[in-house]
């Protein structure tokens, strides 16, 4: 055990499976917002491979300012089309020119880089959009301020320094309603729409939980061409309800109840479809940061940190190592110590000073009735310094694309 500020207490609430009322939600994939963070974090993880290639080491850079204008479509059953394409901008900072100790000198392409990075993501996750008439790929990246350039530049024998005061926030176990929320987007963009090719990539799925009741409310978007009829997309939707209350109820015991695209009026022709499979077609901007939180919920229960993970650098930008680190924390922590109800691991920074030493690492617990948190505070602080010490894996498995940020 070293000698890193690491607190252990009781949470002072109850765990938020026992709370009356809880709130879940989950931005799928070709939801606006989530397009931003898959390219900005697409966009981060191709700069640093590109670095590494090139020069040996990460360069500073930043590119979680991704934004997106919505474009406007005019669906149709059997095939609409977009009238004015989806805008996106890829804005940060880059180092483009770069000098090392030995003199050699070298010029990165990272606009090229990066735009080659945003049209790939685009292509591997909205195959509904046409990348040559649907969406415009712009890219605007600028060179880092020198004052945080020096603190990227200057590591330790071993670890790199904070670049901010900043702090990440993490829990432990999901509650079934949490479960349920993510489970169901990932089926909805994954398994279901492999045989379903009238689902689009734009589905967003909120969980209310009270008492005993979860109710869940599923908007996803529908894509025209697949789609020939009014009977076939009502068909669809009620699909799509079947399905996700059978997947629901294989996670609980609880009652559920489901609905399916509530703002859909059949008798006026008001329904979800799209020609591309995201509402960004028409109406609906974009940003990195205004969704999901690294471990890809938004959980007005929890403690949450407003830092945009996707985009940022991996090596030693907090707002991206200690949300995903200390999500890892929390999991490892109740993975491995028996008693364990509820856990909040809060990682806070200070500029400049090694990212493996927090100023404090803060673990709150609720426990099993009869199972005193000083009973198992040993057992935490050791997996807490641990994970600590290993800090620089976060970096690695990031770049490797093995961690999701959103």
């Amino acid at each position: 055990m070293t000698d890193r500020n690491i607190q252990v207490q009781s949470l002072d609430r109850g765990a938020v499976e026992d709370e009356a009322v809880e709130i879940v939600e989950r931005k799928g994939l070709g939801h606006p917002d989530s397009i931003c963070d898959g390219i900005a974090e697409h966009v981060c993880e191709r700069l640093a491979r590109e670095y590494l290639d090139r020069v040996g080491h990460v360069l500073h850079f930043n590119t979680d300012e991704t934004q997106l204008v919505a474009g406007d479509a005019a669906p149709a059953f059997g095939g609409g089309e977009v009238i004015e394409p989806i805008y996106i901008l890829v804005v940060g900072r880059a180092t483009s020119h770069y000098v090392d100790d030995d003199g050699t000198e070298y010029h990165i392409p990272v606009e090229s880089i990066a735009l080659e990075a945003a049209r790939d993501y685009l292509r591997d996750t909205l195959p509904h959009l046409d990348l040559d008439t649907d969406v415009v790929v712009d890219v605007k990246l600028g060179e880092g301020s020198g004052d945080l350039q020096e603190v990227f530049t200057d590591e330790g024998p071993n670890v790199p320094m904070a670049n901010d005061t900043s702090f990440g926030v993490g829990h432990a176990p999901l509650t079934e309603t949490e479960r349920i929320v993510h489970e169901t987007e990932r089926s909805l963009n994954g398994p279901y729409a492999d045989d379903n090719p009238a689902v689009g990539e734009d589905v967003k799925v909120m969980g209310k939980r009270e008492g005993d009741h979860i109710d869940l409310t599923v908007a996803a978007a529908l894509v025209d061409a697949h789609v020939p009829d009014m009977d076939a997309y009502i068909a669809q939707v009620e699909a799509i309800r079947e399905h996700v209350h059978d997947l629901a109820t294989d996670h609980t015991d609880r009652d559920v109840t489901v609905h399916v695209n509530t703002a859909d009026d059949y008798e006026t022709g008001s329904i979800y479809l799209t020609t591309t499979g995201t509402s960004a077609e028409q109406g609906d901007d974009g940003s990195v940061g205004r969704g999901n939180r690294a471990n890809g919920l938004i959980t007005p229960n929890r403690s949450m940190s407003m830092e945009a993970t996707s985009g940022k650098n991996p090596v030693n930008h907090i707002g991206k190592i200690y949300n995903l680190l200390s999500t890892q924390i929390a999991e490892e922590v109740v993975a491995d110590v028996e008693g364990i109800r509820d856990l909040r691991v809060r990682l806070l920074s200070q500029i400049g000073r090694p990212i493996d030493e927090p100023h404090v690492a803060d673990v709150h617990v609720v426990t099993d009735d009869g199972l005193d948190v000083a009973d198992v505070e040993p057992q935490i602080q050791d997996i807490v310094d641990d994970e600590l010490a290993a800090v620089t894996d976060i970096t690695k498995r990031v770049i490797d694309g093995e961690l999701t940020t959103f």
